[in-house]
């Protein structure tokens, strides 16, 4: 039997989830599925009726993935040196941050006109210094300047760095 692709793709289309899920059981022998995913359930229903209609795998594909699996290096034990919580010392790696690659380097100013008003904010090692207080975020100076929660990158302009690019300040 010839199967029509495109006509059984576009009837699957136009059928709604409830009777997807119904298609579904039919082409797969009574096997429910979880799934309400429209686009997920018509790739399936296609994959099953290619595979009736053109022929499953063969036998020897099938011993061969079989092999495949068997052969994979399953974990049976936890590697040597880990341990649960609770069950003596538990190793730990110290993971090193790299800077914000969006900021200008410490010492740079980032500037802003707002209602007339120029704020300059000056960027240092570990925070940020606007009238000679330090905030720890631009969010936190945003809002200070307009009395309402503001993305701070966003409100000063400041863009992400593109790939290569170096840092650098104004």
């Amino acid at each position: 039997m010839k199967l029509n692709i495109a006509k059984e793709l576009a009837a699957l289309g136009r059928m709604t989830v409830g009777q997807l899920r119904e298609r579904y059981v039919e082409v797969h022998d009574g096997e429910p599925t979880r799934s309400f995913h429209k686009e997920f359930l018509i790739r399936k229903i296609m994959w099953r009726m290619q595979a009736v209609a053109e022929g499953d795998l063969t036998e020897r594909a099938r011993k061969r993935a079989a092999e495949i699996a068997n052969d994979a290096d399953l974990r049976l034990r936890a590697p040597p040196g880990l341990r649960l919580v609770g069950d003596g010392p538990v190793a730990t790696k110290t993971l090193t941050v790299a800077p914000e690659q969006r900021l200008p380097l410490p010492g740079s100013m980032l500037t802003r006109e707002y209602k007339g008003r120029t704020i300059n904010v000056r960027v240092l090692p570990k925070g940020f210094e606007y009238e000679g207080e330090v905030y720890r975020s631009l969010s936190a100076i945003a809002q200070a300047v307009t009395g309402s929660h503001w993305n701070g990158w966003a409100f000063f302009g400041v863009k992400p760095a593109r790939s290569g690019a170096k840092r650098g300040g104004t």
